[in-house]
């Protein structure tokens, strides 16, 4: 006879079961669980989870070099219970592989993780090698962790789950020249078994995403997971038109992707592609026009699966925002650019916002433009003052253009040369390195990371004028309903920004000289802030760096109601903090999904620690030539 359990026990048992506990000294945290919830056997009450904390961990020392070379986790969370206790729950690192590896494609074989392929998903050969081996990334960023309703992969054990992971560049070929923006970036969908117990993650699938029939893609940075469970990339630092000609890297992306190094077109590139994963584990991909041709970085579609705050990752850039014209579907809908309205310089600065409509697309027509006009037919661009009255002086990539729009193109230029267009308009094109946007839904606040802020956000050329720090910060966003634009047009979302300011924790500090180890910046505090991502479970917000100020890069968590801040993952030395991805429950499990990109790139911050670390970098990830993609365990189960 089976033995029936009441429910608030039931509850319990399958919070024990599921959750991946990993003890602290002095005990268990099953039974420090046991312990909150009354111990036994008897029938104990359900404790709910109601807050988490961190306790976060120093900075790695030259002291302990082997922890400065690696990626290293060494704090913990607190859980509270509705019934007062808190159990603690030690974190770690898990990688799925290392970049370079050879990993199952699913089907008895193998693939190269994080491999390059062209535009007939033949394999892009470094031929700078005496072996010809095949190139692959040591960049990869953004992540989505995502399950679908069924799934058809076989060889699971527990439940599939999938990883979407997109490769940005890869940073130097075997001669050791850079290939930097050279190579078509790949996206992988990573199929995962995911332990029903201890919710521990493994990789049993790797399948690379043909972008054919995206015209392949083009530096592909952070990205996020729809409402509507895709995942949602980018393409940044988009290749100018007007002077693609005298453009070598492009003409080598060109080259690489279709062996002919004047067949790819700029204008199918600094879009926002879209991934969707199919049940058996691969994925198809799709790009949208109509966002805007911008340097995209990190997007965030809104709870109302239409409006999308976007990121840009320039110099002189904006913040731009679309809503679509129906909800989970951003082929066709309206584009703005935000105007600074500055009240305040000090700490980051802060502004009100307002909102110019820069035009209503589809992408379908968009693309269409993209296949026949060049930068010529749209606009007239001059680097050097024409002294003619019919041209108008805009900033444009730490400097000046001046431009005249030809007749009726003003939708081109709105959606193919958006920045300049969006500048022309007197959209606030003064933004420094825009990296990540995320939303605080039950607050409407959206995070916006700036990681660098520089000239162009303080001499007032792009129409915002603040101070530093240089080392940049995270800045709030309040969202409200029933706006209108600067026409006097009704903006139809209620998740439009209304304001911008620096949240004061998230304010990095330049150091006037460098510390002992060389950092930059103040290493107790978030520099260079890139990737950002808001657990609405947690009340968190995480925020990785992409620092040139500190010796090595952090991964943090900022609990946005006690407004602490805690280091809870330090990257190797050189390396970037990427793919970060919060994910409140799959499964009943929280994730938080993080790569890291280039370990061992040496900059002047590094003159210090270079020599010791650089043999143990190199022994760890392929002689600087490999990267991790993985996540950080030991969250416990947040429903139940």
């Amino acid at each position: 006879m089976t033995e029936q359990l009441d429910p608030s026990r039931r509850s319990l048992l399958k919070f024990l079961s599921s959750a991946p506990l990993l003890p602290l000294a002095g005990g268990s945290a099953t039974a420090a669980l046991l312990s909150a919830c009354g111990g036994g056997d008897t029938a104990l009450p359900a404790a709910q989870l109601m807050s988490v904390s961190f306790s976060g961990m120093a900075a790695p020392s030259l002291a302990d070099a082997p922890k400065m070379a690696t990626t290293t986790v060494a704090s913990a969370m607190q859980a509270l219970y509705s019934d007062g206790k808190t159990v603690p729950y030690n974190l770690a690192y898990q990688t799925f592989f290392i970049t370079g590896a050879q990993v199952s494609n699913g089907n008895g074989g193998t693939i190269l993780a994080g491999g390059y392929w062209d535009i007939n998903n033949k394999p892009i050969l470094d031929k700078t090698d005496a072996n010809s081996r095949q190139f692959f990334s040591d960049a990869p960023d953004g992540t989505s962790l995502l399950k679908l309703a069924s799934t058809t992969v076989p060889n699971i054990k527990g439940n599939a789950v999938f990883a979407v992971v997109q490769f940005e560049y890869t940073t130097r070929n075997v001669k050791g020249d850079s290939v930097y923006g050279m190579l078509p970036s790949p996206i992988a969908v990573l199929t995962l078994d995911q332990d029903k117990t201890t919710g521990a993650l493994t990789l049993v699938k790797y399948h690379n995403v043909d972008t054919s029939a995206a015209n392949g893609l083009w530096i592909t940075c952070g990205a996020s997971r729809s409402p509507w469970n895709t995942h949602l990339s980018s393409e940044e630092y988009e290749p100018d038109a007007s002077t693609i000609d005298k453009n070598t890297q492009f003409a080598n992306f060109s080259l690489n992707l279709y062996g002919d190094a004047t067949k790819a077109n700029p204008y199918h590139y600094g879009h926002l592609p879209e991934i969707t994963v199919n049940p058996d584990g691969t994925g198809s991909c799709k790009k949208h026009y109509c966002l805007g041709r911008i340097s995209h970085e990190l997007v965030q579609v809104m709870p109302d699966e239409r409006t999308t705050l976007m990121g840009d990752d320039a110099t002189n850039g904006g913040l731009f925002m679309f809503i679509a014209d129906k909800a989970k579907d951003l082929s066709s809908g309206t584009l703005y650019v935000a105007k600074w309205n500055q009240k305040t310089t000090d700490n980051g600065g802060s502004a009100t916002l307002t909102w110019i409509k820069l035009g209503s697309a589809t992408s379908a027509e968009i693309k269409a433009l993209a296949d026949q006009l060049k930068n010529a037919d749209i606009m007239d661009v001059k680097t050097a003052d024409p002294a003619d009255a019919s041209y108008t002086k805009i900033p444009f990539n730490g400097t000046f253009n001046w431009i005249k729009i030809k007749p009726g193109m003003e939708k081109a230029a709105a959606f193919l040369e958006t920045h300049r267009y969006a500048a022309l308009k007197g959209g606030s094109m003064g933004f420094t390195k825009m990296e990540g946007t995320t939303v605080n839904a039950k607050d409407k606040i959206a995070y916006s990371a700036i990681a660098s802020i520089g000239s162009a956000m303080t001499n007032g050329s792009g129409g915002i004028a603040i101070k530093g720090p240089s080392a940049g910060a995270v800045y709030a966003l309040n969202m409200k309903a029933a706006q209108t634009d600067t026409a006097g047009g009704a903006i139809n979302s209620e998740w439009v920004p209304v304001d911008m300011a620096a949240v004061p924790a998230l304010v990095s500090e330049d150091l006037a000289t460098p510390d002992s180890l060389g950092n930059k910046a103040n290493a107790d505090k978030v520099a260079n802030p890139d990737n950002i991502k808001f657990s609405e479970k947690l009340r968190t917000l995480f925020i990785g760096e992409d620092s040139s100020t500190h010796v090595n890069n952090f991964l943090w968590a900022y609990n946005v109601d006690t407004k602490a801040l805690t280091r809870i993952l330090s990257t190797p030395s050189g390396a970037e903090s990427t793919g970060l991805h919060a994910v409140d429950d799959i499964n009943g499990f929280a994730y938080i999904m993080s790569n890291f990109q280039h370990p061992g790139d040496w900059e002047s911050v590094h003159s210090k620690v270079q020599a010791t670390l650089d043999p143990l970098i190199r022994a760890n990830y392929r002689d600087r030539y490999g990267a991790a993609v993985g996540y950080i365990t030991g969250f416990p189960a947040l429903t139940f």
